[in-house]
């Protein structure tokens, strides 16, 4: 019996699986709430320190904790669907319909 001379890439051994494209627009999305999150907690750090010294400020504090708080709970949904996406588990579906139903509610917050 012959022996076949092409060599197969055992999974786990070096193979590297595709990304598929809802993978990469889950991580877009990660990475842009992750971004946003960072950048709101720092503008609450310079509104905490200069409070005192600018009265206007104190006004503002409040629906700025608020986007801060929606796009934490964003950064904590996309993460968990780009995990379940990457480990291909069975919850992915129910993550990726809660992704986008956060991305609609943000939308619907923001919207005039």
């Amino acid at each position: 019996m012959a022996q076949s001379t092409t060599a197969q890439t055992p999974v786990g051994a070096g193979y590297n699986a595709p990304v598929l494209p809802l993978t990469v627009i889950t991580g877009f999305v990660l990475g842009s709430c992750l971004s946003i999150a960072v950048c709101l907690a720092a503008v609450m750090l310079i509104f905490l320190v200069l409070g005192d010294q600018y009265p206007r400020l104190s006004h503002e504090i409040r629906p700025l904790f608020v986007s801060f708080a929606l796009f934490t709970a964003m950064t904590g949904v996309s993460a968990l669907s780009f995990y379940s996406l990457v480990r291909t588990h069975a919850a992915r579906w129910y993550a990726q319909v809660a992704m986008w139903a956060g991305i609609a509610a943000t939308a619907y917050y923001y919207w005039p």
